[in-house]
């Protein structure tokens, strides 16, 4: 296990680096956390893949505020879908926003 010390240093030396990408990339997704209706959406998805019309039933939201926040989650490769028939199906897409998101639940409830 890592010292502490050398975590904060491999941290240090990580952030000083940070070119504009990284961080507009960093910053979208802290955007896309930082609204109520995405988060349900995406503690949702958590649970396994859902279509649009279930996100939409389950959440008490409309289709279309659903397909905009997915839209979005989707620029942003954090869901992915798949096509069956006319239904589309949603599932997240990125497994480390997922954790980061876990956590944040996580640390909420403990407050």
């Amino acid at each position: 296990m890592m010292e502490e010390q050398e975590r904060e240093q491999l941290f240090t030396e990580d952030t000083e680096h940070l070119d504009e990408e990284t961080l507009f990339v960093v910053s979208q997704t802290f955007k896309a956390l930082s609204d109520p209706t995405r988060i349900r959406i995406l503690n949702l998805l958590c649970t396994g893949e859902h279509s649009v019309n279930d996100i939409a039933e389950t959440l008490n939201l409309s289709q279309s505020s659903v397909s905009h926040q997915l839209r979005f989650l989707k620029n942003l490769r954090l869901v992915k879908y798949r096509r069956a028939g006319r239904t589309l199906y949603y599932s997240e897409d990125d497994e480390h926003v997922m954790n980061l998101l876990k956590q944040a639940i996580k640390h909420a409830l403990h407050h």
